[in-house]
């Protein structure tokens, strides 16, 4: 790719990451195209590093992240090396989640502007990396979730912190059924900012390059259609609003609109402590001041999972032998406990420190 360098300090992998400056602006694009260019150990490690070098390069005023391929900016975490490493021992997965948390945070707080170009699939850990920056670029073909509780995981990269803030209970919905929304939600939602044309990102790319981030968002980015999930605010702010699973799945099942009947069908397929354990990490997220708060809880409950039955079952289930018939335990809600909750939550011996 012309004009583009493998970063410094990389190994062998190095093309995964690819960068260059370009009239002060550092464009970063993920290029694991075949994987929806979701994130490894790597990646991560390349990332943060350069972040710090660009924050302090005077000469860099502006951060664009974009992903190769047709497909999306980022899938999420190679959960492929989540399994086996959580089959093991668990070691490699925490180093991984760990370092991939500091560097949400570290985007978080990044002083310079920080786009997010969010076209295509944006999941998971893809949503660490571009919705906590500070100009979110969505577009027609965004597809954006955390899916996590398909897999018996709970939203982690920070994503509490922005399902907590969201209008209503539409984050809870979000996290709790694991469905992807578009980009006129993610807006909605409070996941993006602008929404630009699929076919104008290259032009708004460069404009940002030539000129400004104001400048080339005055000049590309367009009114969002109305968003389809606040439409349906009033269900899902009223059957959300329950206690526990049990009672929101109750109150889904015997509500009037015939979405809520299929939310209910798709929570009741996922792990029943992980979403158990999201409806709490959202509510107790929704208390906390900062995103550095969210991500220390993200890597108590993530530290948790990692030792968890559900989690290397909902991989073995949807990606490993996709039979997509996962034998959760426990099997049932009725069968979870406020203390196997709370247990979730607990400090580590290498709690985050930001």
């Amino acid at each position: 790719m012309k004009g583009w360098r493998v970063t410094e300090g990389a190994t062998d992998k190095s093309d995964e990451i690819l960068t260059r400056v370009d009239n002060g602006v550092g464009l970063i694009t993920l290029n694991r195209p075949k994987a929806i260019n979701s994130l490894n150990q790597t990646m991560v490690d390349v990332l943060g590093p350069l972040l710090t070098r660009w924050e302090n390069d005077d000469s860099v005023r502006a951060v664009v992240l974009s992903g190769a391929g047709e497909r999306g900016l980022c899938a999420g975490g190679d959960v492929v090396a989540v399994y086996h490493s959580a089959r093991k021992d668990g070691v490699e997965v925490r180093k991984f989640w760990r370092d991939e948390y500091l560097l949400n945070g570290q985007i978080g707080r990044f002083p310079k502007p920080y786009v997010s170009l969010m076209d295509g699939i944006v999941m998971g850990g893809g949503v660490g990396v571009s919705a906590h920056g500070s100009v979110r670029v969505v577009t027609e073909k965004s597809k954006i979730a955390m899916p996590e509780v398909g897999i018996g995981f709970i939203p982690d990269v920070g994503g509490a912190f922005l399902l907590s803030r969201a209008p209503g209970a539409l984050g809870l919905y979000a996290g709790m059924t694991g469905a992807p929304f578009d980009g006129a939600d993610a807006i909605a939602l409070g996941f993006a900012d602008h929404y630009i044309g699929h076919d104008q990102l290259e032009a708004f790319t460069a404009a940002v390059v030539s000129g400004d981030v104001d400048s080339a968002l005055a000049a590309h980015a367009v009114e969002p259609p109305s968003s389809e999930l606040v439409a349906q605010r009033d269900w899902i702010d009223e059957c959300f609003a329950g206690d526990t699973v049990a009672d929101i799945i109750a109150a889904l099942r015997t509500h009037d609109a015939e979405p809520a009947h299929a939310a209910a069908d798709l929570i009741a397929t996922r792990s029943p402590i992980a979403v158990s354990v999201t409806l709490e990490a959202v509510r107790r997220a929704a208390k906390m001041e900062t995103l550095e708060d969210v991500l220390v809880q993200d890597y108590r409950v993530s530290s948790a999972s990692a030792r968890s039955h559900d989690l290397v079952e909902g991989i073995r289930a949807q990606i490993i032998d996709k039979d997509r018939n996962p034998k959760w335990s426990p099997p049932t809600l009725a069968g979870v406990s406020a203390a196997d909750i709370d247990a979730y939550f607990a400090p580590v011996d290498d709690d985050l420190r930001f």
